[in-house]
Parts: structure tokens; C-alpha cells; sequence
């Protein structure tokens, strides 16, 4: 009898133990599906995501700079496309090329960017100083060069567009300091970094003549 009664008791016991661990694995799995075995979220961290979305967005400055570099451009392409038939040297010939083939589609990608945004593009000859624009020619200054040929075209060309692609640094690194649209920013980068270069050759080529 007594051994039993033992027994009765030690199969309670067990029951109640295996209930007890039944009850604390449903608690345990019981969390949401998407989180991870560290118990983190599987998903993209709140702080991932808003980082995200914040360089998909604009503000006034990327709208700025974009409206502002579209005709700073287009006059720089402007400017380019007089060098075949009166240009001399060819470094300053393929510095005219290289200008044009950088220059034309950053215009492109640009006008796209108003576009999204539902900005007004700049239209074709719009008057630059209506943008605030630095560096930028007078037409007086334009028609010079149009009529310039051979060694004087080379001179005023490398002057000007020193003068231009200042514009466009100072312009770009505001975009770098103010603006919020990662795209516009990385543009802006490129626009330092190739335009300082051709700066400084331009400025060796003239002291070297």
C-alpha cells in the first residue's frame, strides 16, 4: 500500500514537471515571427530604414542646384562646341570634348530629377543670372570667343571656363553642405573632384604659352 501511494505521487510529480516545461516553450515561441534568434527583429532596424528613405528625399537646396547647374552646363557645352574649326592646341581640344561628354548628361539627368519632383526644368535659354548663377559668361564675353580662331580662341576659352568651372565648385560643394538627395550630393562630389582638375590643368597650359 504504501509503496503505491509512493508511486501515485512520483507519477504526479512527473506530470507536473513535463506540463511546466510544455507551458514555458509555448511562451518562448510565442514572439513575434520576424524575430531573430538574438531576439532582434529579422527585419530592417527602424534607425536602417529612416536613413533610407531620408536619401531618397529632397529639399530646397537639391532643387536649387539642380535648377542652378542646368544652364551653368548647358553654356559650359555652349561653350565646348565652338572649339572644333577654331581651336589650335589639341590638349585644349580634348579638354573641350571631355567637357561636352561629362557635361551632356549630368543636363539629362538633371532635367529628370525637376521632372520626379514635379520642379520646373530650366528651359533652353533661360537667362543664367536668373539662377544666381557664379562663372557664368555675358553674352558679350560669348561672342568674343565665337569669334575667336587658332591661339587667341585657346586663350579666352581656358580663361573663361576657369571662371566657369569656379562657378560650378562653389555650387556643387553648397550642394555637398546643404542639400539631402544622396544622388545630387554624389553628383556634386564628382563635379569638385573632375572640375578642380581641369582647372589646374587649364592653369598650366596657360602659363606654359
Amino acid at each position: 500500500m504504501i509503496r503505491t501511494r509512493y508511486l501515485t505521487r512520483r507519477a504526479t510529480a512527473v506530470a507536473a514537471t513535463g506540463a511546466a516545461a510544455i507551458i514555458l516553450a509555448a511562451c518562448v515561441g510565442s514572439g513575434d515571427s520576424s524575430t531573430g534568434h538574438d531576439g532582434h527583429s529579422g527585419g530592417s532596424s527602424p534607425a536602417s530604414t529612416s536613413t533610407s528613405s531620408s536619401q531618397k528625399r529632397h529639399n530646397a537646396a537639391d532643387v536649387a542646384f539642380a535648377q542652378g547647374m542646368i544652364p551653368h552646363h548647358r553654356q559650359a557645352v555652349e561653350m565646348a562646341d565652338l572649339a572644333p574649326g577654331r581651336v589650335q592646341s589639341a590638349e585644349v581640344k580634348k579638354l573641350a570634348a571631355d567637357i561636352k561628354k561629362a557635361q551632356d548628361p549630368e543636363i539629362r539627368t538633371l532635367s529628370g530629377w525637376l521632372s520626379a519632383w514635379g520642379e520646373q526644368v530650366p528651359a533652353a535659354g533661360t537667362d543664367h543670372s536668373m539662377h544666381g548663377n557664379s562663372g557664368m559668361m555675358p553674352p558679350e564675353d560669348m561672342r568674343k570667343l565665337k569669334k575667336a580662331s587658332g591661339a587667341a580662341f585657346d586663350t579666352a576659352f581656358m580663361q573663361m571656363m576657369i571662371g566657369h568651372h569656379e562657378g560650378a565648385v562653389s555650387m556643387a560643394r553648397t550642394e555637398q553642405a546643404d542639400g539631402s538627395y544622396a544622388p545630387a550630393k554624389k553628383m556634386a562630389g564628382r563635379i569638385v573632384s573632375s572640375q578642380t582638375t581641369e582647372i589646374q590643368q587649364m592653369n598650366e597650359l596657360l602659363d606654359n604659352r
